[in-house]
């Protein structure tokens, strides 16, 4: 934990604040949540559960025993009252409720802008009208488009190649707008393939590490969309909660009105992600070494080599990453293999992991499963 976030987590502590936390109950919103309500702040959630899920507040929530001061609004943020409601009476917005996922955008663009786009609106309305200080919210490395600067810095952008990154480049359009006109403070924050826990490894969009995970524990081979050299910025889940906090309370102003990349600025081939992810999980039973992935045509929208500068956040935002990409690999898969412990009956079929062509012989009898060591 660096020098600025500590001392910032104290000042939390002496002088609490009002939160509110859109997408609660998804993957950053509820890791907002559990930072948050652990330095004592007050929090106002907003989520329509429709792709977050309430196991993830109850994860929060229970070991806290009720004590916690939080308060659930449940529902769309495409309704400006529903903005409103959650708005009244809070210092900060942490605005994480969006459709997240670049393929689903290409399938459904008009949902896309409406929850994106709209629903941004709506939530920068209701903050302006409330008297929030600042509005910090969720951008992405989508936006840097077909731009082929390696690594990626804030001043240059691309062309969008999905709706998705659109939609992210009109949040960051009105942002300032909102704040060039109003005086609502704002700070996006451009996230790099964040991952870690209670990220949703269901469904046809979910992100890279949680359904590969998922995949080899199911002794599934993980799908690698093209030739497995793309790059990628993985960034753990709790350098972006220190990076939200640091934006909504620098002191700075000249720092607002603004996007920043929030990355490890480690540039990672998905080959080597999934030599990690297998050897992490080898630890737990040789089976795993034997894993192979599954290599399939690029997909239409995805960028190529990703990999961001985040000399900009460190100076105005004194933002430094506390995992690397390494560490924060550790704690996400630990995470995900004690929940396939605590899940009952949950097995892993050994078969598939293995390649005979490439003379491996695995030490399970065809059609057996494993199940996880518990020591």
């Amino acid at each position: 934990m660096s020098a600025p976030y500590r001392h910032l987590r104290d000042r939390l502590l002496s002088a609490p604040k009002v939160w509110v936390v859109t997408g609660v109950a998804g993957f950053i919103g509820s890791n907002l949540l559990q930072e948050l309500l652990a330095l004592g702040q007050t929090v106002v959630g907003v989520d329509d559960f429709s792709t977050g899920h309430r196991a993830n507040l109850d994860e929060v929530l229970a070991p806290l025993d009720g004590v916690a001061d939080f308060r659930m609004v449940e529902g769309d943020i495409r309704d400006l009252e529903t903005c409103r409601a959650a708005c009244e009476g809070a210092d900060y917005v942490l605005h994480h409720a969006a459709l997240g996922s670049v393929p689903w955008s290409m399938d459904d663009p008009l949902r896309t802008n409406a929850v994106n786009v709209d629903g941004f609106v709506n939530m920068l309305v209701a903050a302006k009208d409330a008297g929030v200080k600042r509005f910090v919210y969720a951008s992405s490395s989508a936006v840097y488009g077909d731009i082929p600067d390696y690594p990626q810095i804030e001043e240059r952008l691309g062309r969008p190649l999905s709706p998705y990154a659109a939609s992210k480049t009109t949040n960051e359009t009105y942002a300032v707008a909102f704040q060039m006109s109003y005086g609502l403070q704002s700070v996006g924050l451009r996230y790099f393939n964040v991952f870690g826990r209670r990220q949703d490894p269901a469904g046809a969009y979910a992100a890279v590490i949680p359904r590969w995970i998922a995949s080899l524990l199911r002794g599934e081979r993980c799908r690698i969309f093209g030739d497995g050299e793309t790059t990628r910025d993985f960034c753990y889940v709790a350098n972006v909660v220190q990076a939200n906090l640091l934006a909504a309370t620098v002191e700075d102003v000249n720092a607002t009105g603004q996007a920043y990349n929030i990355a490890c600025a480690e540039s990672v081939t998905l080959n080597h992600l999934f030599q990690m992810m297998r050897s992490r999980l080898a630890l737990t039973d040789p089976v795993f070494s034997f894993a192979l992935p599954q290599y399939d045509p690029f997909r239409p929208g995805d960028i190529r080599f990703s990999c961001a500068s985040i000399e900009k956040a460190r100076q105005m935002l004194s933002f430094a990453p506390s995992h690397t990409v390494a560490q924060g690999l550790e704690e996400a898969m630990d995470w995900y293999i004690e929940r396939a412990r605590t899940t009952p009956g949950r097995t892993v079929a050994a078969t598939p992991l293995y390649a005979s062509a490439q003379g491996a012989n695995p030490p399970h009898h065809a059609g057996s499963t494993l199940t996880l060591a518990t020591s």
